[in-house]
């Protein structure tokens, strides 16, 4: 599956924000950038969808950032894929043909299942540090 490098960048920041989430604390966004070695013109872009769909609240100033607008057991990657990148989730195959049809359905399902396995993933699920492994003797 090829992600863009748009929604990997979203993922990234949202991550670190999700790190420093305590409803109060924002994160500036020179340190985003840096911490996730991204460009700075480019990472206020997709903050700015991130924070018309909601995802995330902004606040301007010399002591305004980013944070999230809510905890992140409640943002699902299919949201933070709505906001960047609406067009993923969209079936573009055309019914024309003889076999059209059938290839259409085809495409909604996997399109169907896709967005369910999007809507079970939080940013939470991807931005808590892996547990260690548990060896069993």
């Amino acid at each position: 599956m090829k992600i863009s490098q748009k929604l990997e960048y979203a993922c990234r920041a949202l991550v670190q924000l999700a790190k420093s989430y305590d409803g109060k604390t924002l994160t500036r966004l020179d340190d985003l950038a840096q911490r996730e070695a991204v460009s700075a013109n480019f990472l206020v872009q997709i903050l700015n969808d991130l924070r018309r769909a909601g995802i995330i609240d902004s606040r301007r100033g010399a002591s305004g950032g980013y944070i999230l607008s809510r905890p992140a057991e409640n943002i699902t990657l299919r949201q933070v894929v709505d906001a960047v990148e609406p067009s993923q989730l969209q079936n573009t195959a055309l019914e024309q043909g003889q076999s059209g049809s059938a290839v259409r359905r085809a495409w909604e399902t996997v399109s169907t299942k896709l967005a369910g396995d999007l809507d079970a993933v939080t940013l939470e699920s991807f931005s808590s540090p892996p547990s260690d492994p548990m060896f069993y003797i």
